[in-house]
């Protein structure tokens, strides 16, 4: 058979990973893999190549996508979509392997009605926000960029009596400000599924400063839009001189971590021998509860992920 991977949407630690297990996996299944080139744009524009072991060589510990990925507006269209698929028939593509997140599915769930396309999603994507999955390829490495952050700003935090709001990526989930909050022992973390009790932070902010605090840290998840309003909060109702901090794409970059290198390793495994074995499947990987299962790609799509509650209440964000 021949398979063929692709990247789309954000890049997220661990892809080159990935691409270089399906690659290798599959010449020792004596199989033949294939790379498309720019994602969705690049399947529509035919830049679909039969891989060799020297286009993956090197690459394990590099951050980014060597395929590279893409956002297609194109994509909407029918017309792209009908020309994506004649290009899997002109390359002999039995099989589809997607790196990618939320949009990414929803764009393959519609694709895989309109033509008979067998894929298998990768949950890919630092935010972390795919329904029926644990864990996305990415996160460990987003959020060990992210503590190396916060512990060099607390460094500084402490030594001039100063607050630090830091924002942190993850589109409407708040999943990396709420593990960062914890592992870094943040005093406030703002994200968007529940709303922010100002009164009860700054009672408690209020006698821990009158007890000796001198520093704050505050994580807020970028998907609140508050990284400003809680800045200006802790300058003029606490007294701080207040420092923001973006941390921006550098979440998304960098060599993955170990965990990722190997997660990314059971989740292209994973999806190959489904795709091998399956003559129709439009399933996504996923890991649950230490275990690997395959769902069903309209019930990824269909429902939201929620955080887990256990966090909420360790950090308090529930009152």
């Amino acid at each position: 058979m021949a398979l063929a991977i692709m990247g789309s949407g954000g890049d997220a630690p661990g892809m080159n990973a990935a691409v270089k297990k399906f690659v290798d996996y599959l010449y020792d299944r004596g199989e033949t893999p294939h790379l498309i080139y720019d994602g969705l744009e690049g399947l529509i524009d035919g830049k679909i190549k039969k891989a060799e072991h020297k286009d993956v060589a090197g690459i394990l510990h590099r951050g980014g996508c060597v395929i590279r990925s893409s956002r297609s507006k194109r994509f909407y269209d029918y017309e792209y979509r009908k020309q994506a698929y004649e290009n899997l028939q002109k390359n002999g593509i039995d099989g589809l392997v997607v790196l990618g997140g939320d949009g990414s599915f929803r764009a393959m769930d519609v694709f895989s009605k309109e033509f008979p396309v067998n894929f298998v999603g990768i949950p890919t994507t630092i935010d972390n926000d795919i329904y029926g999955t644990d864990y996305c390829l990415g996160v460990d490495t987003a959020l060990n960029t992210i503590r190396d952050a916060l512990d060099k700003i607390y460094d500084t935090a402490s030594t001039f009596n100063r607050a630090f709001v830091v924002e942190v990526m993850g589109r409407e989930c708040g999943y990396l400000a709420v593990i960062s909050a914890m592992g870094s022992g943040a005093e406030v973390c703002v994200i968007p599924e529940v709303a922010f009790n100002r009164p009860v932070a700054e009672a408690r902010l209020k006698r821990e400063i009158a007890n000796g605090r001198n520093y704050i840290l505050a994580i807020v998840a970028e998907g609140t839009k508050k990284t400003q309003e809680i800045a200006e909060w802790i300058e003029k109702d606490l007294g701080f001189e207040t420092r923001v901090t973006v941390l921006g794409h550098i979440q998304r970059g960098g060599a993955p971590s170990s965990y990722d290198r190997l997660m990314a390793f059971e989740f292209a495994v994973r999806a190959v021998d489904h795709l091998l074995e399956s003559q129709r499947s439009n399933k996504v990987v996923v890991y649950q509860n230490g275990h690997f299962d395959l769902l069903e790609i309209d019930t990824v799509v269909s429902n939201k992920y929620q955080l887990n509650p256990r966090h909420l209440a360790m950090l308090n964000i529930l009152d």
